[in-house]
């Protein structure tokens, strides 16, 4: 079948969007690189999301797109001020054709800085950072989790439903807790609710005590969080032991 000069021209101009690196010989091995946290207070998330990346290429006998993987990991440690060293050092130093993760939002903002810059297809698989599907969005950059918004804006309509107009917020001290409570205060203000309280705690702290004593003399509704990962875990638990949980 003959393809008009339009066609040509039009499957010229996408090819050009794509990544230079997955240009490279079908034969050669796909390079993928995992900038996940494996220490720390999101490890267990790190490893879940590494696991499951494995797991859909071995269900495809261990190829992607008829080429074997190769993956690439390094410890992010949930430190943003780490993630342009550790962001280079797959990109330029392992050269990898696609990069995925993390699960801070802070590191997913300084990582979206350069794979902008070096157009490396991106697929972010947990952090909530608004930028990256917002004013930081790319051709080349995809998202399968969720951004801070989604999730936490539509909470708002369910406490009010359930008759809860007095909230203590709390939240890790980050991109992520305070995109997450802005996004709660949108939704929670339009639905005539009043926020009591708002507690910020250090990233990665988990003394909640002397907060939750606050929070029962405040006597709220309810209460909206962020944690993740080791802290949510503990403050389920903290928040159990203190009385506050019925």
């Amino acid at each position: 079948m003959a393809l008009s000069r339009r066609e040509i021209l039009g499957a010229a101009a996408c090819s050009a969007l794509l990544p230079r690196r997955l240009f490279s010989a079908t034969a050669a091995k796909l390079r993928i690189g995992l900038l996940l946290p494996y220490s720390g207070t999101y490890a267990a998330l790190g490893h879940n999301i590494t696991d499951a990346m494995k797991l859909a290429a071995t269900e495809h006998g261990g190829k992607l797109g008829g080429r074997d993987v190769e993956w690439v990991a390094v410890d992010d440690e949930s430190d943003p001020a780490k993630a342009p060293a550790n962001v280079n050092k797959l990109i330029a130093g392992e050269k990898v054709d696609i990069l995925t993760g993390p699960v801070h939002s802070g590191v997913a903002m300084a990582m979206m800085q350069i794979v902008r810059q070096e157009n490396v297809l991106t697929i972010v698989t947990n952090a909530g950072a608004q930028a990256v599907t917002g004013n930081l969005c790319a051709p080349h950059v995809f998202r399968t989790s969720f951004s801070n918004w989604q999730t936490s804006y539509p909470c708002a309509d369910v406490m009010l439903k359930a008759g809860h107009k007095k909230a203590v917020l709390m939240f890790w001290n980050y991109s992520f807790g305070q995109e997450s409570m802005a996004a709660f205060k949108e939704g929670y203000a339009k639905g005539g609710g009043t926020v009591a309280k708002e507690i910020a705690v250090p990233f990665p702290s988990t003394e909640f005590q002397a907060n939750l004593s606050e929070i029962a003399s405040l006597k709220p509704d309810a209460v909206f969080v962020f944690f993740a990962g080791a802290g949510a875990a503990k403050f389920v638990k903290d928040y159990a032991d203190a009385g506050l949980k019925d």
